[in-house]
């Protein structure tokens, strides 16, 4: 095996489980259990490491179902403004570590430090440190060194990443939980300096529960003792659970409401929604550095200029982003849970400016959601856009697409995902039942089907040429849907393709 970042990558996706184990485990609701959190404790070991020796990090843990990647981002992007520059003449912080889950174009976006993906070389240096202490550890105990000695790619990029971040020194490090939290890899955290949960919705109901409360439950189990947590605003229901998992451990909760200082910052997400995830990134911010030992930055309502800076410079590409191409204006979103897609949509009406013209602007949506239940999100996207717009008909044009990046050459490396139905992808099943759903929802919009990224991409631009004004897009439904979309998009699917 080389030991190249392409190599990493490739051996990396031999620990996806494929779509029957996965589907399996869905079905059955045991892929989180109480087991969990003792084999990940064992997976640390192996690589030589007790959790305990994580607290060096000084660890900001994130979860929640809506929004925890853009609050964590808001968090790094704060802090940020502490570590040494031209415009910090008394830095606060050396690195900062931001390890986030999925990836859009590339698998070392997960492992960050000082907002910058890992480089290739650096990501392939500790991919092969941690592949290889597995195997060692294999071998002294006579145990086989293939696939088995290792952890499945989720928790083995976790592992990756607390490796790396203490060989490289980082001295904050802000880690979102993957699914739930209490049985997620990433909570093997003894101790936390602080922690946080964002926004709770209904999502991963067969790993998580059908009711808010079975989420709030599963999302509470990362506070800790001595860690006091900050939530955004909960339903009732939830933020009940979350009172008595505080009671229980026990540790402060503090609810925090949207922040009135942000009314005078241009800050850096698009969206309504965004303020919620702001606010508690301020706030989390805020207690993380005076525990540091420097004090709270804030004193009365106004925000420090730190602050200020770190809001209105943070990017999260994927979350209500814009790219604009000759005559298209690309609206982006990887909403996948009946909240987030109609908050996407709710964004997306008001990018849309009103106009006395009776002449209808083309507006396209291309969409795919291959795991969960993608009718609901359409048929949700649809139902808030209709109210927001007043329109029956809220785009002249839908694709949808499979997650397979390109016509000829498939997957990306980076983008390869082994644990969805081959034959459902192949068949274009989940399209095809999307395409028949819209039709039965909107009679008039011109409906398309299309087997990869770019053949969907290709089709936006046909029908974009043969309008005077812009077009506007919507990409949303996924992550993986977007993560191949702007691969498309920046390495340059071919603009002369028509239907």
């Amino acid at each position: 095996m080389g030991r190249t970042y392409g190599d990493a990558v490739a051996a990396l996706n031999t620990l996806q489980s494929n779509f029957a184990i996965v589907d399996a485990i869905r079905k059955s609701g045991r892929s989180l259990n109480q087991n969990a959190i003792p084999e990940m404790i064992e997976w640390c070991r192996r690589i030589g490491y007790e959790p305990s020796e994580f607290n060096a990090l000084n660890i900001v843990h994130i979860a929640g179902t809506k929004g925890k990647g853009s609050t964590s981002a808001i968090i790094s992007s704060i802090l940020a403004q502490y570590l040494p520059s031209s415009t910090q003449s008394k830095p606060l912080l050396k690195k900062i570590g931001l390890y986030t889950s999925p990836h859009l174009r590339f698998v070392r976006e997960r492992i960050q430090i000082n907002n910058e993906p890992i480089s290739e070389e650096t990501f392939a240096k500790y991919f092969f440190e941690t592949w290889d202490r597995l195997e060692e550890f294999a071998h002294t105990k006579g145990e086989p060194t293939d696939t088995t000695c290792k952890p499945v790619y989720f928790r083995f990029l976790c592992l990756m990443a607390f490796h790396t971040y203490m060989k490289e020194g980082v001295d904050t490090a802000i880690i979102e939980c993957g699914i739930g939290g209490a049985y997620d890899s990433t909570n093997v955290l003894v101790a936390p300096q602080v922690t946080g949960i964002t926004s709770l919705g209904i999502d991963h109901t067969s790993m998580l529960g059908n009711t808010i409360e079975e989420i709030a439950w599963h999302k509470g189990g990362i506070m800790k003792a001595g860690a006091p947590c900050f939530t955004a605003p909960q339903p009732a229901g939830a933020l009940e659970v979350l009172q008595k998992r505080a009671a229980e451990i026990p540790t402060v909760l503090n609810v925090v409401e949207r922040d009135a200082a942000l009314e005078h910052v241009k800050l850096g997400l698009a969206a309504d929604f965004q303020q919620t995830n702001a606010s508690l990134a301020i706030a989390i911010a805020n207690y993380h550095l005076s525990a540091l030992g420097h004090g709270s930055p804030r004193h009365g309502q106004e925000l420090p200029p730190e602050f200020v800076r770190g809001l209105e410079e943070v990017r999260w590409p994927g979350r209500c982003d814009k790219r604009h191409e000759n005559n298209i204006a690309w609206h982006i979103d990887g909403a996948h849970t009946l909240e987030s897609i109609e908050a996407a949509a709710s964004w997306f009406a008001t990018q849309i400016a009103p106009t006395s013209s009776n002449a209808k602007r083309k507006r396209i949506l291309l969409f795919n959601q291959q795991t969960r239940d993608a009718n609901a999100l359409a048929k949700a996207l649809h139902a808030t856009l209709v109210a927001a717009l007043k329109d029956e008909q809220p785009f002249t044009h839908a694709v949808f697409c499979t997650n397979i990046t390109f016509q000829k050459a498939g997957y990306r490396p980076d983008l390869v995902s082994m644990n969805v139905s081959a034959t459902a992808i192949d068949a274009l099943q989940v399209q095809r039942a999307l395409a028949e759903t819209w039709k039965g929802i909107d009679t008039k919009t011109n409906v398309e089907v299309k087997g990869s990224i770019e053949e969907a991409v290709d089709w936006c631009r046909y029908i974009a040429r043969q309008e005077d004004g812009e077009v506007m897009v919507l990409v949303t439904g996924s992550t993986h849907l977007v993560g191949g979309f702007l691969e498309v998009l920046e390495t340059g699917a071919r603009p002369e393709a028509s239907s």
